[in-house]
Formats: C-alpha cells, structure tokens, sequence
C-alpha cells in the first residue's frame, strides 16, 4: 500500500511532468504560428507583386526542444547560415569530451556540415547551465558547435536560426548563375542584395538610423573587413573596412 507522503511524491512528478510537456507543445505550436504567419506574409507580398522572390521562400525548420529531438540534425546536411559568427571547439570523441579553452574557428559563410551527433557539455565556469553542442567533422577532425543550452532540465535550442536543413541552391534557385558563382567564390559584387552578401561574406552590422532606402552594412568577413553601402536594397558601393570595425 503506497504511503500518503509516497502518494504525494508521485502526485507532484505527475503534475511536473504535465507542466513540461505542456511548455514543450506550446513552444513548438509557437514556433508553427510564426511559420504561419511568415507564410501568410509571404501570400500578401505575392498578392500586391513584391518583385522579390527571396520574400516568397520559406525554409524548412525542425523546431528542437530537447537533446533527442536535436538530433534531427543529424539526418541530413547542414549550411550555415551567418558566416563568421559561430565559435567551435576541439571535440575528443573517445572521452567526448569539448575542449572549451581552445577556440578552433568560425563556421564559414553557407558552409555545409553533417552533424553526427548531439550533446550536452559544461563549459569552465557555468554554474548548472549545459551547452548544446553540434558534433561534426571537418578536415578529418572532429569539432563541436553550440546550438543552444540547458539549465533545471529546459532547453533552448536555436539551431533553427543557425542552419539551412535544406540545400541553400535549390532554395534560391531563382538568383543567376553569377550571383551564385559570387557567392561560392565569397565576393560581393555591385547590385547584389543583402541577403546575397550575407551568404558570400557572412554577417554583417548595419550602421546605426540607416532606412530602408539606404544603409551602411559593416563586415568582419573573417579578418577582411569591407563597408557596403545599399541603396533600395541593391549594393551600390563595395569598400575595404576597417580592421576591428
């Protein structure tokens, strides 16, 4: 016969374990709505003729909230989706073990990856907060990338902003073929739009009380800075930065 302090016990991890999963459905019905209503955009923008195509995709997304449902990751391909931005470290798979204390680079600008597998790690210092990390593998080395993080048993996981789960080329098939060739060989050429930019030289800071007629976009661009002015979202003037900027 169960005892009422038992009785209570499992009342409370029942009661827990409701209030998680509930958190869990409505994020990922969170996540949908915004996805509808992007989409419902999109329907309004093709309605009154934006000339853009780039308004009219809409990549796919695997809404992660938890470690197991992060390994969807690990079913297909990834590209990057800002270059430059996404620190990742030394990975040692025999004690899985990520060494936080040695930075190994930045993902590159629409870079492919296949990730292998998904984990958590405590980096030097974090008090109960998990890393989520991507464990991947390039020039036969193996690296892992933060995708998120966890703490009392909830996850946030954006992977969804980091990656393409979709071949980029077949998504914006409609650009030329000297935009793309633009792209892969990570140059920016004049009449290119900001998107554009971004999957060629990676992310950008745009000057502060630009519009949305003309704006200053400045580019780390791995240690090669260049300002690029756009008017009417179109690049009108390519320039070297400053180192630092």
């Amino acid at each position: 016969m169960i005892s009422a302090e038992a009785k209570q016990k499992l009342q409370l991890a029942l009661l827990l374990a409701m209030v998680v999963a509930g958190l869990r459905t409505g994020y990922i019905l969170y996540q949908r709505h915004e996805d509808k209503v992007a989409a419902d955009k999109q329907k309004q923008a093709a309605a009154v003729g934006y000339s853009n195509p780039d308004y009219y995709v809409n990549p796919k997304k695997l809404y992660p909230y938890d470690l197991k449902s992060a390994k969807q990751l690990t079913q297909q391909p990834e590209w990057v989706k800002e270059g430059y931005r996404y620190t990742y470290y030394p990975y040692e798979m025999e004690g899985k073990r990520v060494d936080f204390a040695h930075e190994a680079g930045l993902l590159l600008p629409i870079e492919k990856l296949q990730v292998k597998d998904v984990v958590t790690a405590k980096p030097p210092g974090a008090d109960q907060r998990m890393q989520v990390m991507a464990i991947f593998e390039k020039g036969g080395q193996t690296y892992a990338v933060p995708i998120g993080f966890e703490a009392d048993g909830q996850y946030k996981i954006y992977s969804d902003e980091m990656f393409f789960v979709e071949d980029p080329h077949d998504l914006y098939k409609h650009w030329p073929p000297d935009v793309w060739q633009a792209v892969e060989q990570h140059q920016v050429n004049p009449g290119m739009n900001e998107m554009q930019a971004d999957f060629a030289i990676g992310m950008g800071v745009p000057d502060a009380g630009d519009s949305s007629e003309e704006k200053t976009v400045r580019y780390p661009n791995g240690g090669k800075p260049l300002v690029i002015v756009y008017h009417e979202g179109k690049a009108t003037e390519i320039k070297p930065g400053a180192a630092g900027s």
